[in-house]
């Protein structure tokens, strides 16, 4: 039985690291940056914009327009250098603008279930490696028997830049560790972004495994939104959103992103959070979390209520 679905609940808040900060920073800053929107809109439309097949985009257009509920993929992608990556988080992002509403849930990466497009099981992360957001959107629709309006992904590599870029950060370290490398004591811990990578990324050492690591993850992220709204960045708002469009694609355009902040910015102020729950098993030598029916119901009827 696997003991670490009963820890920890896990917070993948760093995949939606280019979004927070761009809108952190829009608030922080004011007027300032009408005088950027161009460049915001340019980098959005020619840099992370990304339509794709399994979105209908015409049909999302018009239910955002009509601030309707919608149902965003969010996929954190650890991609390095001649790798193509896996999705390292998947979380469902559901905005209820009626009932004022965010719903945060998160799908463990190591999920056993069909990946659409190939016809057989394996792990849910498995599915962004064989064939990108297509294929991700599409196993996740089958999977829970929803529908997904868009899709954002996030590499990883991108924490590294933007720390550099806003400065070193500072994080509350709960346990204390060392990969060869870096030292990391308990209490603050000051960090550049090489060291934010490896913070980030260890794994191992922690009894809480992939949770702990995202719990990291969050903290690196609210770190880098503190640092990155401060009045001492102001300048760096050019920089921060050029680093932005390297490292993310999603395939809301800057249109579709207004409307977002128009008709759905009363999200906010309820947000709620769940990860599916279920059992880590071993088949045929291979490590899978299995996620019951029950529980795959619950979260499907949690996701359309």
């Amino acid at each position: 039985m696997e003991t670490r679905s009963n820890r920890r609940k896990s917070k993948k808040w760093w995949i939606l690291t280019p979004l927070i900060i761009l809108l952190v920073i829009v608030l922080a800053v004011g007027g300032y940056v009408w005088s950027i929107v161009n460049d915001v809109e340019d980098t959005f439309n020619t840099k992370m914009h990304d339509p794709i097949e399994s979105i209908d985009l015409e049909k999302v257009k018009q239910k955002t327009e009509d601030a309707e509920p919608l149902n965003i993929l969010l996929l954190g992608v650890d991609q390095r250098a001649n790798d193509s990556g896996r999705s390292d988080a998947l979380m469902v992002l559901t905005l209820k603008p009626e009932k004022e509403e965010m719903q945060l849930v998160s799908i463990p990466r190591d999920t056993r279930t069909l990946i659409v497009g190939r016809g057989n099981e394996d792990k849910i992360n498995h599915a962004y490696a064989f064939g990108g957001p297509d294929m991700a959107i599409q196993t996740v629709q089958n999977f829970l028997d929803i529908e997904i309006d868009y899709f954002v992904r996030i590499n990883m590599e991108g924490l590294k830049e933007l720390v550099d870029e806003v400065g070193t950060i500072t994080v509350n370290n709960d346990i204390e560790w060392s990969d060869g490398k870096y030292q990391f004591t308990k209490g603050p811990v000051e960090m550049d972004g090489d060291k934010t990578l490896a913070y980030v990324r260890m794994r191992k050492q922690d009894p809480a495994g992939d949770f702990g690591r995202t719990d990291r993850q969050r903290k690196v992220i609210q770190a880098i939104i503190n640092k990155g709204a401060s009045v001492a960045n102001i300048t760096k708002v050019d920089e921060l959103i050029d680093i932005m469009g390297n490292n993310m694609s999603t395939s809301l355009d800057f249109n579709a992103m207004k409307s977002l902040l128009n008709g759905y910015t009363n999200t906010r102020k309820n947000v709620t959070s769940y990860r599916m729950k279920g059992s880590g098993t071993n088949i045929g030598g291979v490590y899978y979390y299995i996620v019951p029916d029950e529980e795959v119901a619950k979260v499907r009827e949690m996701i359309k209520s």
